[in-house]
């Protein structure tokens, strides 16, 4: 249960601190500074959460550690529970404080950092732009993550690489679609703003997943495959082996 709840409280935070920035200093810290709030979020939340549940806070990433089997459809579906909730959780919260400006906010109105493309693209990018943007950014994302955290891979620096990774995505996906690469984070203020990103969403659920079918394929493509897998969630490798400290798709 402690790995279900850690992946809640770090989707929470995500969102809250990327959300929030958009929608509570968006016009202070322009694209840039949302940027630096998402991927800054995810790094600390590495070392913060990363012994506890591997700190995935993203279905993409879950969906990419599983398909590379370092952890089981039944734990994968319980993550993904858990950082939907965590989402939606953290949009709440940025909505309730949003609302305690004078003269009040209207999220369906002013959209709550909700993805979108078309008219509800920030730069208006058709359907096919915000598909292919979306499905390359969390490609990048899932592929960092799935090379950071191998055991090929030196223990305890992948949040650095991993939280970079997320701000970059954002510089480039933000113009474009508010910048999702995370269905979590697409949900959350989706449910708040109703109507249009409802209808929306389905984009920003579908396009991170293909992305993160992409990065396995790939990561999978250049990996020895001489060396395997020496541990996963599921399958804990013995004390002498134990990495000294975790970070995302790493469970200590």
């Amino acid at each position: 249960m402690k790995p279900y709840l850690a992946e809640l409280i770090g989707t929470f935070v995500l969102v809250f601190g990327g959300v929030g920035s958009a929608v509570l200093a968006g016009e202070k810290i322009g694209v840039a500074g949302i940027a630096f709030a998402f991927g800054l979020s995810l790094l600390v939340m590495a070392y913060a959460i990363g012994p506890i549940s591997g700190c995935h806070i993203n279905p993409a990433v879950t969906f990419g550690l599983f398909l590379h089997r370092r952890i089981s459809a039944g734990v994968a579906a319980g993550y993904v529970v858990a950082q939907v909730i965590g989402g939606i959780v953290g949009a709440a919260f940025v909505l309730l404080i949003a609302r305690g400006v004078p003269g009040g906010y209207n999220a369906s109105i002013s959209g709550l950092g909700a993805n979108g493309f078309g008219l509800h693209s920030p730069g208006h990018y058709s359907l096919l732009a915000c598909f292919v943007a979306e499905i390359i950014l969390t490609m990048f994302l899932v592929f960092t993550v799935l090379a950071t955290t191998d055991t090929l891979a030196a223990p305890g620096f992948a949040g650095i690489p991993i939280g970079i990774v997320l701000a970059i995505a954002n510089l480039v996906g933000i113009p474009i679609t508010n910048a999702s690469i995370n269905p979590a984070r697409s949900i959350g203020p989706a449910i708040f703003v109703g109507g249009w990103a409802l209808s929306q969403v389905w984009l920003f659920i579908i396009a991170p997943l293909v992305g993160a079918l992409v990065a396995a394929a790939v990561y999978a493509a250049i990996r020895p495959s001489s060396i395997k897998t020496e541990w996963s969630l599921d399958k804990r490798p013995p004390a002498s082996k134990k990495p000294a400290s975790a970070a995302p798709g790493r469970a200590a």
